[in-house]
Formats: C-alpha cells, sequence, structure tokens
C-alpha cells in the first residue's frame, strides 16, 4: 500500500505518491490507531446561535437540511471528530441504519444518537480519541467500518496551485478517482473541478447511488471537491451528484474517470492499473529520433470493425502479425476514448481519460499497445480536443453552468456535428486537455496523436453564417485561445515525451502548423504540429483520378499542383476513413473503367503514393482493394480474399502491391529520408499532360536516386524517353532496374514491363544529359533504382 500524509505540502505534483491499490468492498477492518482531526469548535454558520450553546452533539435544523440535502461546502467541519464545549463531538451520517456504535482504538464503545436523516452523533467527554471506528447495523447485520470524515484532504497544496493556474500536467493522478491507503485507511480518493458547484457528493453502488452518505467538501476556492471513501476500491462503479446553484441535482461522469461501464451504462468506474509494460527498448529507439527522418506508412483502424467482436486482447495477437505482414510502419486508431454512440466512431468523446470499455479493460488497451511495439509498429490514436457530446451525464454544463463549454452559445454550439466546443481561455479547461493529450503518450505510451478538426477551432466562423458567431477582440475570425492551447499542447507533449509525433487534420491554409511555437511564418507563430494532413493533396489527386483517362489531360495539375506548396508543411498523405463513407465509395469504387481498369488504376495510384514526398495513410479494406464503402458496424470485407471467393486473385494482387510498396519503402531513404527537403525531389516530367504521364526523382542524403515513372492512360507507351540523373561519371555503366511494376501480373496486372536492365544512353532529354528508353505499363507505376 502507498501512504499518503495529506498534512504536507509536496515538493512537486508530479512527484505525488498515488494511492496504492485495494479490494474493492471492505466491510470488516482491523482497528488501526491514527490520530483524528482535532480542529477545535465546529463552526455552524447557519445555526443562528453560537457553537458554545449548542448543549450537546446535535447539528441546528439549518445545518443539517444543508448537509443531508447535499448543499454543504464543507462538509467534513461538522463531520468526524471536533472538539466542542463538554468534549468531543463525533458525527456520521449513515442514512438507512438501525443503529451505529462508536468503538474507540481502546477497545471502549459509545452508542450514537440518531438525530434526524441519518445523522447520528455522540459526546465523547474530553479530548477526541487517538482513533476509532463505527459499528454499523444495516438490517440485522453488523458491519466495522472507517470514518473518512477523520481524514485530512488528499490533495496537496502544490496540487491545488497547479490546477488553478492551469499548469498541472500529470492532471490525472489529482483529480479523479485513485484506490489506496490515507491514514491507515483503505479505500479510495474521489476529487472532481465543479466551482460553481453548491455541494457534491459521491453517488456510487457502494452506497445504492444515493450520496447522502458521502457529501464531498470543497478546497478553498479552488473549484476542487475532495472525498476519501473508505471500504472501497478498483471495479467501484461511481458518478457525482452536484448540486446547482439554481437548486438542481445532476448525476454526472467523473471527467477523469480512467475506466468506465459499457455503453449504454454511463457510469465511471475506479481503476488502477496492473499492466507490466515490456516496450523499454521500443521507447529508448522512438526516442532517438524523429518521424520526419523515418519511414512511416499508416494503416488506419476503426478497432471495433476491423474484426468485429475481438477484445483488445484478442486484438493482441492477430492485428501485430496481420500489420506487420504487410509491412506498415504505425496504426492510427480512430478514437478509442470513451463514447456513448458508437455510431460516432469514437469522435463524440464522453470518457477522454479511459479507453472505451466495449473492447475491455484499460490494461487490456494497453496491451495491445505493448503488443504492437513488440511487433515493431508505432501506435498513433485518434484525439478529439474540438468538441464533446451534449448528453447530459457528461461534460454539458458540469456543475449546473457552462464550465468545459464557452458561456457564449455563438461560440459554444459545434454546427457540423450537434456537439459542444471546448473554452479553450479558461486555463483549467486547456490544463483538462493539454494532460490528457500527455496521459495518453505517457500512460499507454502511445507514439502520436492525430489531433481531429484542427480547423474548426481555429477560426470562431467555421461552418458559421454571418451573424452566427461572435468575433475576436480584434473584430477577426481566428480563435487566438484555441491557437494558444495548440501551442501548448504541442509543446508540452514534446517535452514529456521524447519521439512522439502530433499530426494536425487542418484543412485550410493557416500558416506555419507544423512550424515550431517559438517560430514565426506569416506573421504567426507556429502551431507547433510534427505533421500535418495534405488534405489539398488527397482532394486534387482523388479528382484526377475519378476522371476517364481520355479526359486526364485537361486535369493534369491536379495531381502536380501538390509539389508547389509540398514543403510548406510537414506533410503526410491520408486516404482515410473519411474518403470511404457517406456515399463517396471505396478507393476502388472511384476509379473509372471496368473492373480490371478499376484495380489497375488503384494500384498505379498508390504506386504514385508511395512515391510522392510525405508520409502514407490508408483506411483499413483499402489495402485489398474492398468494392463496398466502410460500414462500422461490418468492417473490412475479409470474405473477398477467401478461396472461395471469385475474384479473390484480384483483391490478394492489390494487398501483395500494398506489401511490397511498404517493404521497398523502408529500405529504401530516397522514398522518406527528405520528405521535408525540396533537395530529396525533381521533376523528371511534370508536363505530359497529353500522355497522362508523370515522372520525377526521389534522392536520399548521399543523393541515391529512385526514379518514379507513372503512365495513367489505358495503352502501352513503348520506347518512352526520360531524362535520367548521372549517378556514374561513365554513362556506359549507368544501369537501372525496375524496382516496382504495378502492372505485374503478381498484382493482377497485365506484365507489361521492364524486366530487363534499362541501359542509360548519352541523349540529352527532359533537360538532363543522359536518358533511356521505357516500356510503361498502361495504368502503371514504375519504380527504377541504378544497379
Amino acid at each position: 500500500m502507498t501512504e499518503l500524509d495529506p498534512t504536507r505540502p509536496i515538493a512537486s505534483a508530479a512527484d505525488r505518491p498515488r494511492p496504492a491499490a485495494v479490494e474493492p468492498q471492505v466491510t470488516v477492518v482491523e482497528p488501526r490507531h491514527e490520530p483524528v482531526q482535532d480542529d477545535g469548535p465546529a463552526q455552524v454558520p447557519d445555526a443562528g446561535v453560537p457553537a458554545a450553546a449548542v448543549p450537546d452533539a446535535s447539528l441546528p435544523a439549518a445545518e443539517l437540511a444543508r448537509l443531508v440535502g447535499g448543499w454543504h461546502h464543507d462538509p467534513h467541519g461538522v463531520l468526524g471528530a471536533h472538539r466542542v464545549p463538554g468534549g468531543t463531538a463525533v458525527r456520521v451520517l449513515r442514512p438507512f441504519a438501525e443503529r451505529v456504535v462508536l468503538e474507540t482504538a481502546e477497545g471502549s464503545c459509545h452508542p450514537m444518537t440518531h438525530q434526524q436523516d441519518g445523522l447520528f452523533t455522540v459526546l465523547l467527554p474530553g479530548a477526541a480519541p487517538a482513533s476509532y471506528r463505527l459499528r454499523v447495523t444495516y438490517a440485522g447485520s453488523e458491519t466495522l467500518q472507517d470514518d473518512g470524515y477523520r481524514l485530512l484532504p488528499t490533495l496537496g497544496e502544490t496540487d491545488l496551485h497547479l490546477i488553478a493556474e492551469g499548469r498541472h500536467e500529470q492532471l490525472w493522478d489529482a483529480l479523479g478517482s485513485h484506490p489506496g491507503t490515507v491514514q491507515g485507511v483503505t479505500g479510495t480518493a474521489f476529487a472532481v473541478w465543479a466551482p460553481n458547484a453548491s455541494g457534491v457528493r459521491v453517488i456510487g453502488d457502494f452506497n445504492g447511488w444515493n450520496g447522502a452518505a458521502h457529501p464531498m467538501r470543497s478546497l478553498g476556492g479552488s473549484g476542487v471537491w475532495e472525498l476519501f471513501v473508505p471500504g472501497i476500491g478498483e471495479g467501484t462503479r461511481y458518478k457525482y451528484e452536484i448540486a446547482t446553484r439554481d437548486g438542481r441535482l445532476l448525476q454526472k461522469a467523473d471527467p477523469l474517470a480512467q475506466a468506465t461501464e459499457v455503453p449504454p451504462a454511463t457510469a465511471s468506474v475506479v481503476h488502477a492499473s496492473s499492466h507490466t509494460w515490456h516496450d523499454q527498448d521500443w521507447l529508448a529507439r522512438r526516442a532517438a529520433g524523429t518521424a520526419h527522418d523515418r519511414p512511416m506508412s499508416v494503416y488506419e483502424i476503426h478497432l471495433p470493425s476491423w474484426r468485429p467482436g475481438l477484445s483488445y486482447r484478442q486484438l493482441a495477437v492477430e492485428l501485430p502479425a496481420y500489420v506487420r505482414d504487410l509491412g506498415f510502419t504505425h496504426v492510427e486508431l480512430m478514437p478509442v476514448m470513451e463514447h456513448p454512440f458508437g455510431g460516432s466512431w469514437g469522435y463524440q468523446v464522453s470518457g477522454f481519460y479511459a479507453p472505451t470499455s466495449r473492447l475491455g479493460s484499460p490494461d487490456d488497451f494497453k496491451a495491445l499497445v505493448d503488443a504492437l511495439h513488440a511487433a515493431g509498429i508505432g501506435v498513433i490514436v485518434d484525439w478529439v480536443p474540438a468538441h464533446f457530446p451534449k448528453d447530459d451525464f457528461a461534460l454539458r454544463e458540469f456543475d449546473g453552468q457552462p464550465l468545459y463549454e464557452p458561456a457564449d452559445p455563438l461560440r459554444a454550439e459545434h454546427p457540423d456535428w450537434g456537439t459542444l466546443e471546448f473554452d479553450y481561455g479558461r486555463t483549467e479547461v486547456r490544463n483538462f486537455l493539454v494532460a490528457n493529450a500527455v496521459f495518453w503518450c505517457q500512460e499507454y505510451h502511445v507514439d502520436g496523436l492525430r489531433v481531429d478538426a484542427v480547423a474548426s477551432m481555429l477560426y470562431l466562423d467555421y461552418s458559421r453564417e454571418g451573424g452566427a458567431w461572435s468575433p475576436n477582440a480584434d473584430g477577426g475570425r481566428e480563435n487566438w485561445d484555441a491557437v494558444r492551447f495548440l501551442q501548448e499542447m504541442n509543446a508540452t507533449v514534446y517535452r514529456r515525451c521524447p519521439g512522439v509525433v502530433t499530426v494536425a487534420e487542418e484543412s485550410t491554409a493557416w500558416p506555419g502548423v507544423t512550424r515550431p511555437t517559438d517560430s514565426t511564418h506569416e506573421g504567426r507563430s507556429g502551431l507547433g504540429f510534427g505533421l500535418k494532413w495534405n488534405m489539398g493533396w488527397m482532394h486534387d489527386s482523388l479528382q484526377y483520378m475519378s476522371h476517364e483517362p481520355v479526359h486526364r489531360k485537361y486535369h493534369h495539375n491536379e495531381m502536380t499542383f501538390s509539389m508547389v506548396y509540398a514543403y510548406s508543411e510537414n506533410y503526410l498523405l491520408p486516404i482515410s476513413h473519411d474518403e470511404v463513407v457517406h456515399g463517396k465509395g471505396s478507393l476502388v469504387a472511384k476509379m473509372p473503367g471496368d473492373w480490371w481498369q478499376q484495380r489497375a488504376n488503384t494500384r498505379a495510384y498508390l504506386g504514385f503514393m508511395w512515391a510522392h514526398p510525405g508520409k502514407k495513410l490508408i483506411f483499413m479494406g483499402t489495402e485489398f482493394a474492398q468494392g463496398a464503402e466502410w460500414d462500422h458496424d461490418t468492417g473490412p470485407q475479409w470474405w473477398v480474399l477467401a478461396d472461395d471467393w471469385p475474384a479473390a486473385a484480384d483483391h490478394r494482387g492489390v494487398q501483395e502491391l500494398v506489401r511490397d510498396l511498404n517493404r521497398i519503402y523502408r529500405d529504401a531513404p530516397a522514398l522518406w529520408q527528405q520528405d521535408t527537403d525540396p533537395a530529396g525531389f525533381s521533376w523528371i516530367d511534370g508536363g505530359a499532360a497529353e500522355d497522362n504521364v508523370f515522372s520525377f526523382i526521389r534522392s536520399d542524403r548521399s543523393g541515391r536516386p529512385l526514379i518514379s515513372v507513372t503512365n495513367l492512360s489505358p495503352v502501352v507507351r513503348q520506347d518512352y524517353r526520360i531524362g535520367l540523373p548521372t549517378v556514374r561519371a561513365d554513362v556506359r555503366d549507368s544501369v537501372w532496374l525496375e524496382v516496382l511494376n504495378t502492372d505485374a501480373e503478381v498484382y493482377g496486372g497485365s506484365g507489361v514491363g521492364n524486366p530487363d536492365p534499362v541501359k542509360a544512353e548519352s541523349v540529352a532529354w527532359n533537360g538532363r544529359d543522359t536518358s533511356a528508353l521505357l516500356t510503361l505499363p498502361p495504368l502503371a507505376t514504375i519504380w527504377l533504382s541504378p544497379a
């Protein structure tokens, strides 16, 4: 057990010991010997008479009404043991108890008097006893219990100071629920931020969801309410019952809960991790570099539907093996945080600190991350700080007033998703989110955060018509509070979690998304992200591919325009879940032509994508040319790979291509080492619109090149001459090998290509001194590497 001493201010909140885990539902406890709180006469501000006039341990009616009604800000000031004229008053709340007897450490017993509404009192002669327990009888059955109201707060002064300043980077260690030991008493510490509440109580399966026995105390002006409940531990279900200033009682899940019930149930669950990590070598390697100078090909997954019915533990067996076999370097998990509606795919989060219980426990999710790391696969999680749902049990008007959301409805309402936005200008809210980002990287060892809907955070008028939004103090549309939050989040994550990468889904031309926060770009400080999704490339290139080949020459710039701005940010190229839902069709279904041409177009496009500057991402099912768009209930169409499926070989061919793309990509630094450096790319011919051909060179830092040529017309182009970079002084010794051909028969293609080594010639072409004649397969991409 971890013994807490709440009487001593701690030097560092990051070092504050967390309570150790205990068994839940402890009902019989051996007597211990600790001092009780002795703070002089009890204060009874609403009694109308001074404390000295109270003849016994009972409470004045007004004080009792506030206490049992749930409106008391300081229940510890009247409950527990307190010196009063004539001795020590001990008061406890035990609703529905038939009898309560106070038993001292020395063994003396003192029956308590039931005053009213579950309040039992006794006046002991002299000073407060060194320690005591309560023998409580319910329905004829007696249990021995500790009194949590004799204990001091479990939060130290440093915690409260950092919370008030919005600088508690391990907020989850201070707030939420933590099983452990305090002053020799086992139980669970609860703490919640609710500054507008008139009173807060803990309710749960340990008290029949009746909070009368467990009012929390307000810790000064911090807005934090705290209570240690003896005898309960891991697995306990609970919520907070919040008394609002306008007289309502709300039942709210814990915003810092680290585990939850399985939806549609909404209670929080006390959790203490027992997982032992085995990825120390992985973390050390990760910290030794950055994502920018490493290969990154990402497989995006919706965990509940990848293999419907599998738990985290089962996924830990199947998913790493599959992803490793295909050669992806990372997985990106659509939001794993708890959410009430499965159809939101996790993008309407109610439990920001808890992985969804649909697939198992928090430790089960840790086991999945551990298994992926063991297989050499990084884990990126989708993180959603842009909005939250309006469900009554969650963050909405958490303490009866707008708290996590802005008070201004023109800023609070998110028009696209029927949700609420966060109040990024409030220090405690910003702290909640910054600490949450750190939490997933630090506690769950994830290797990256893909931040959803960044554009909706940056602009006050996002998806809002004129008059439906409130401008900033300068009259502009920029949300400077959100900017400062994103900068703080990125700076904090990169400082605390070496090797982690943050990725922005940002669809506008906001300058400096991936520039450092201490640099200025176009007059603005950088946001500090590591990577940005290249939504422009995705939109333009898919638009080009949707055209029939005969019309593509009129849209040639849709494939080349991305290189105009390719180095303005650090980019990742996404073919994500957003592109295969809501009637958009799967990737292969977007392609024109018959089934052969659709597959050929898909293969050529993937070859072009893997050669283009920028990291790579495709959504599950795309790797084997799934024909239907994604359905979150059924997941990928795995059956199309089965032997009895008529077109199984066609789908396996695309899957084999993806496997080879990843293998060659990882082994060829030219394709990733200079993703963010213009020196790593040069066009051979970016203007061959009449031919529907795109040819360019990628180079690593040593100058070693790889050539990519894409023919997006359905005809074979024989003796097609392209200029070549000089790799040897004597051009006669320059030989190039075809290392990839998306038209190869093994991928389901026609087998046209360049099986023999390609000899360079001293023929000037495309502005270069040497060139070669190639055979360009139809609707295909080929890669050439010097022999």
